[in-house]
């Protein structure tokens, strides 16, 4: 799930992307308001972390812009306000908890499962390129013909139409398959690429999955010739 981090303190937005990493979070991060709304047009977040005190605009500014232009995603506030008045101007723009700095990372851990786990039944289909993809039932379509795919496929290619034109390294795919750290098997992730393209390729689909050597792979729409 890409979360996305609006924190303008370097120091303290280097080290929470490095801290969510390592709970197995998509962390992108950006530095300013106007970065924050440039990032949300290019990409569905399922959550926001962000924090008011932005050089260039106030982060209830940009909270209220995302929210204006259909924005659905959870967004946690973090700021060094304290005043209840400030609580209630965050949650009225458009926020959905509250953090006041400084806080312990295992609090901001706890907040954000609880807001994904609140967004995710609102998740809806994916569609990019000629793939249609249903969400809760795991259940693909090239031209509305339905792909039988494996429950491994089939996260496989969640994972990137969630994040389309961009790089998936094979430790995420790891993530999203296996649950189990006695199961997880990096060498299968090709195994499973492969026989996804060769299924989009039976079902003449123009959506290509490009490997990047020692990346990972991303998910392309052809080219007409």
């Amino acid at each position: 799930m890409p979360i996305l981090l609006v924190e303008d303190d370097r120091e303290l937005a280097h080290g929470l992307s490095s801290s969510l990493a390592q709970s197995d979070y998509v962390t992108d991060v950006v530095f300013d308001g106007e970065s924050a709304i440039a990032a949300c047009k290019r990409t569905a977040y399922d959550l926001l972390v962000l924090d008011l005190g932005l050089p260039d605009m106030d982060g209830l500014e940009v909270l209220r812009r995302l929210r204006r232009v259909g924005m659905s995603a959870p967004v946690l506030i973090l700021t060094a306000r304290f005043d209840l008045d400030d609580r209630v101007s965050g949650l009225d723009a458009g926020g959905d908890d509250y953090l006041a700095k400084p806080f312990a990372l295992p609090e901001l851990e706890a907040r954000i499962r609880a807001l994904l786990r609140r967004g995710a039944p609102q998740e809806s289909r994916i569609q990019f390129c000629d793939i249609t993809f249903e969400p809760a039932s795991k259940q693909a379509s090239i031209h509305g013909r339905e792909l039988s795919l494996t429950a491994a496929e089939a996260s496989v290619l969640s994972l990137l139409l969630r994040r389309p034109g961009r790089v998936v390294s094979k430790s995420q795919f790891v993530d999203e398959i296996y649950d189990h750290a006695d199961e997880k098997n990096p060498a299968m992730i090709e195994v499973f690429v492969s026989r996804l393209r060769r299924k989009l390729a039976e079902a003449e689909s123009r959506t290509l999955i490009r490997a990047l050597r020692g990346l990972g792979y991303r998910l392309e729409q052809a080219q007409h010739e």
